[in-house]
């Protein structure tokens, strides 16, 4: 498991939709569906994991200057206009290959894999971010769900489980119930 605060993680946001069972029918009800759940799916890593996500999604085809923004404290880059993702990933990579961090690129494409590893950057498949995702949900229900006895801080015994979710929730930059 990936477990470092300066580690960045770079994700080919529609590379994971299309090889993604679960994200793959959403697209199919519609696109937007499939991006806010990536979306949701890579906050609870990033919270988990320590690493920054950076989801970077292709609109090479779509007229502008490109956008960056923060979601659910993830960093969701758009492309400009005539950049592919593979692009934009490419240029983050050469830009960071000399800071003192691991930079992770999750996609599927076989070429940009070969790309991305010669500029020193680390890959990782649709299928190995996945399954890490959900080995981390394990831990992450493991970890709420602990007897109040394992639990690390004095303060535990006398917190109720919601609070619990709560205060996870709020940790990911989510709105508690």
């Amino acid at each position: 498991m990936i477990n470092r605060r300066n580690d960045v993680l770079l994700v080919d946001g529609y590379n994971m939709i299309g090889a993604w069972p679960e994200l793959a029918r959403l697209k199919d009800i519609g696109l937007e569906e499939a991006r806010d759940k990536l979306l949701h799916m890579l906050a609870d890593y990033q919270g988990f994991t320590g690493l920054h996500v950076y989801v970077i999604f292709d609109a090479h085809q779509m007229p502008g200057i490109g956008a960056t923004y923060n979601q659910h404290r993830l960093t969701v880059v758009y492309t400009k206009e005539k950049e592919t993702a593979d692009e934009c990933i490419e240029r983050i990579c050469s830009e960071w290959k000399s800071r003192r961090r691991n930079v992770y690129v999750a996609t599927s494409d076989m070429m940009e894999q070969h790309v991305i590893f010669g500029q020193g950057a680390l890959r990782m498949s649709a299928r190995e971010l996945l399954i890490e995702i959900k080995q981390n949900n394990v831990d992450i229900k493991q970890t709420i769900t602990e007897p109040a006895t394992k639990k690390r801080h004095s303060i535990d015994n006398r917190v109720t489980d919601e609070v619990w979710l709560k205060l996870e929730k709020l940790r990911r930059g989510q709105k508690p119930d």
